[in-house]
């Protein structure tokens, strides 16, 4: 009885020594996307609509050319499509997320018009935004692949 006592005791430490010995501490670090500017911005523009700015992105690429029409908007409504737009846009400005705001309404723009030459002239008149609404940040980088 003894020695199986004195077994039972042995196997006892030796499974707390093993235990130990393979007993690690795992250190996560998390990235706070709280803190992330790009992160903060991508919340901001978030479920906001920039009609005035998807409307502006598509007058560009619809133009009729001898009608006088830019899509169904007459061409004297574009400079208030166009002031609406930079509004929008400046209200995101200070936080510096003006770039985030324009390609979001791109991305719209450019779903309600479907893929194609128009979608390419969505974004290259979006690439001009900073420089029509005299924006802090005057160039935005876009990934884009037109198919």
């Amino acid at each position: 009885m003894a020695i199986k006592i004195a077994l039972a005791a042995a196997l006892l430490v030796a499974l707390v020594a093993l235990a130990r010995a393979t007993t690690y501490t795992t250190i996560v670090t998390t990235i706070d996307d709280e803190n992330n500017p790009k992160q903060q911005c991508k919340q901001m523009v978030q479920g906001r609509q920039f009609q005035a700015c998807q409307q502006y992105l598509r007058q560009g690429s619809q133009y009729q050319e001898g009608t006088g029409m830019r899509g169904v908007y007459p061409i004297w409504d574009e400079q208030q499509v166009k002031d609406e737009c930079c509004r929008s846009l400046r209200n995101l400005e200070n936080q510096g997320c003006e770039c985030e705001g324009i390609q979001q309404a791109a991305m719209k723009a450019q779903q309600q018009m479907g893929q194609g030459q128009q979608s390419e002239q969505v974004y290259q008149r979006a690439q001009q935004l900073p420089q029509t609404c005299n924006l802090k940040t005057q160039k935005c980088q876009f990934n884009v692949i037109f198919m």
